[in-house]
C-alpha cells in the first residue's frame, strides 16, 4: 500500500509542472499583444501636399551667363512662372546662341547649371592649353568616348584638356580623322564661347588668344 501512495504523488507533481509551464507562456502572448496595441506604432505619417516649389541657394538674374553641360554657354533671357498640378513653378529661359536653342530649366532643378568661369580659371585654362598633350595608346573609340564625356561634363578644365590633347597645330584635314576633328571643333567652340563671356572681347580676339596658347598662330593668320 505505501508504494501505491508514492506513485500517486509523482503523478500529481508531473501535472503541476505542466500547469506551471502553461501559465508562464500566457504572459508572453499578452506582452506581444500589448506591444502591437501601442497607439501610433504602425500608423503612417500623413503626406502633405507642397504648394510652393522649393528653391536652391543659387539665384541667377536676367542677362546672366550660365553653363549647361550638354549645350555650353547660355544667357538667361527671362525668369517665368507656371502652375503645374497646383504647384507654382519658377524656371529660367536660357538662350544658347551657338546652337540656336532655348532651354527651360526649373529653378529647383538647376544643379546642372553653373556660373561662368572666373578670370583666374580662364588663366588656368590658358596654361593647360600651353602644356604638352597627353598621348594615349588606347583604341580611338574608347578615347573618343572619354573626350565626349569631358566635353559634356561642363567642367572648364576638362574642356581645355580635350582641346589641348586633340590639337594638331595644323589645319590640314589629312592630319585628323573626321570624328577627331569634330570633337576638337566642338570642344574648341565651347571653350571659346566661355572665354568670350568672361573676357568680354570679340570672337576674333579670343581666337587669337587661344591659338597663341595652342601654337596655332599661323592658322589664325591664314584664316584672316
Amino acid at each position: 500500500m505505501p508504494k501505491k501512495k508514492k506513485a500517486k504523488k509523482t503523478k500529481k507533481a508531473k501535472v503541476l509542472k505542466k500547469d506551471k509551464s502553461v501559465k508562464k507562456s500566457k504572459p508572453t502572448i499578452k506582452s506581444q499583444e500589448k506591444k502591437s496595441t501601442i497607439p501610433g506604432a504602425d500608423e503612417k505619417p500623413e503626406i502633405k501636399k507642397i504648394k510652393k516649389q522649393p528653391t536652391e541657394k543659387r539665384i541667377y538674374n536676367l542677362k546672366d551667363f550660365v553653363v549647361y553641360p550638354k549645350h555650353g554657354v547660355g544667357k538667361i533671357t527671362s525668369i517665368e512662372k507656371a502652375t503645374i498640378g497646383e504647384i507654382d513653378i519658377q524656371f529660367y529661359k536660357i538662350l544658347v546662341e551657338k546652337e540656336k536653342l532655348t532651354l527651360t530649366v526649373p529653378i529647383n532643378q538647376q544643379s546642372k547649371l553653373r556660373p561662368i568661369a572666373s578670370i583666374n580659371q580662364i588663366n588656368k585654362c590658358i596654361s593647360i592649353l600651353k602644356s604638352k598633350p597627353k598621348i594615349k595608346r588606347t583604341m580611338w573609340s574608347r578615347r573618343a568616348q572619354e573626350y565626349d564625356q569631358k566635353i559634356n561634363s561642363g567642367k572648364i578644365y576638362e574642356l581645355a584638356e580635350v582641346v589641348k590633347d586633340l590639337n594638331k597645330n595644323s589645319d590640314i584635314i589629312a592630319d585628323q580623322s573626321y570624328s577627331e576633328r569634330q570633337l576638337f571643333e566642338k570642344a574648341y567652340e565651347r571653350l571659346k564661347s566661355e572665354f568670350e563671356a568672361v573676357l568680354k572681347v570679340t570672337p576674333d580676339e579670343v581666337q587669337k588668344k587661344m591659338d597663341k596658347a595652342l601654337g596655332r598662330t599661323n592658322i589664325s593668320e591664314n584664316v584672316q
